[in-house]
Formats: C-alpha cells, sequence, structure tokens
C-alpha cells in the first residue's frame, strides 16, 4: 500500500464501476484514476471530467454524463 493506506484506483467514467489499471491505459478518455482509502477526507463533492481532469460545473456533469465523473473529495 502506498502512503498513509491509500492506494491508486481506476474507475470508468461511464459506468463508475472500477476496472483495471490497463484498461484506464487504453481508455484515457473515459476512464479516471484516484486515491481512495486513509488519508482522503472525502467531505466535499466535485465534477470532473475524465478526459481531461478539469473541475467542471455540475451543469456540464449533467450534460456530459459519460465523460464526466462525480466524487468526493
Amino acid at each position: 500500500m502506498a502512503r498513509g493506506g491509500s492506494r491508486t484506483v481506476a474507475r470508468s467514467a461511464r459506468t463508475g464501476r472500477f476496472v483495471r489499471s490497463s484498461t484506464a491505459v487504453r481508455s484515457p478518455r473515459t476512464t479516471t484514476t484516484e486515491r481512495v482509502g486513509r488519508g482522503t477526507s472525502n467531505t466535499r463533492i466535485v465534477n470532473r471530467s475524465a478526459s481531461t481532469g478539469r473541475f467542471v460545473t455540475a451543469a456540464a456533469a449533467a450534460r456530459h454524463p459519460g465523460t464526466t465523473i462525480t466524487q468526493r473529495v
């Protein structure tokens, strides 16, 4: 385990399910890599583009559900 009990996982932006890291490498526009576990506060909800990694508004996330993710940070 890396750094304080947290680890890196890959998630599909379309389904929200966890995927293998090899899948994330093959499909960078529709998958995201994030850190989970101890050391992450998970108190605030944010929306992020899966292809660019940039934060987007809730309206943009609603318009593009297949390429955005909603996560707690």
